[in-house]
């Protein structure tokens, strides 16, 4: 049975890297001591070697090692070996890049596909999607396809802001771009606010976390889904 959760990001202001997922993660990585984490998302420009630092003391404080993919030989061999599996985020394109360019994005699929648990944030939400193209992040290198994972059957726009009231200019709204994204497309998306997570168990796909999220569909109007919603339908 599929296992996975795709949070809007990986650290809510004023707490620690990964502290309001704790309680999820250990739910979801149960009887998992080790996994493997994806670090080419790199936010910052970090080293993949700091970036697993990171990832490995919040898994510590659970019980569970972190071994970072870019320090295998063969990282398909990894993925095949690999308990469970972290994609941090970062640039989202740099992400898929690395990916597709290594002939990961196909073998990570066929993991988590497999039951292999799965923990996304931002960045490594994106790639759960059907592809990455409502990031919100910079075109900093070219990816050979935009193409994801496709674990779940809409996209994701983490990070999601709503317009705020009174303010006179905000440039262009992060609903505006979405707007725009479905005059090109007919997926739908998720704008996954701060604090929100989606959780997939086999073929169910519910909300999950105190906020809602927006939800946008070519050719209707968007609309609000509290936390417990259904997003298999979409």
């Amino acid at each position: 049975m599929r296992k996975i959760v795709l949070a809007s990001t990986s650290t809510l202001f004023g707490q620690e890297y990964l502290a309001y997922l704790k309680p999820v993660m250990q739910q979801l990585f149960a009887g998992i001591s080790d996994i493997v984490f994806i670090p080419y998302a790199r936010p910052g420009g970090i080293s993949h070697d700091d970036y697993t630092a990171r990832a490995a003391e919040a898994f510590a404080t659970i019980g569970i090692g972190v071994k970072g993919l870019h320090t295998f030989e063969d990282p398909a061999v990894a993925l095949l070996h690999a308990k469970g599996f972290f994609t941090g985020g970062g640039n989202t394109f740099l992400l898929v890049k690395q990916l597709h360019e290594l002939g990961l994005m196909e073998a990570l699929n066929a993991e988590v596909e497999k039951g292999k648990p799965y923990l996304g944030a931002s960045a490594g939400s994106n790639i759960g999607g059907v592809n990455m193209q409502t990031t919100n992040d910079m075109p900093i290198v070219y990816p050979p396809s935009f193409q994801t994972m496709g674990l779940v059957p809409f996209n994701l726009n983490p990070h999601y802001l709503d317009p705020l009231p009174g303010l006179q200019h905000m440039g262009e709204t992060r609903e505006t771009r979405i707007k725009e994204f479905h005059t090109q497309s007919t997926i739908p998306v998720v704008g996954l606010r701060e604090g929100g997570w989606i959780e997939v168990n086999g073929t169910e796909i519910t909300l999950r976390g105190e906020p809602g999220a927006r939800i946008f569909k070519a050719g209707h109007a968007p609309y609000e889904l509290e936390s417990g919603g259904n997003l298999a339908i979409l």
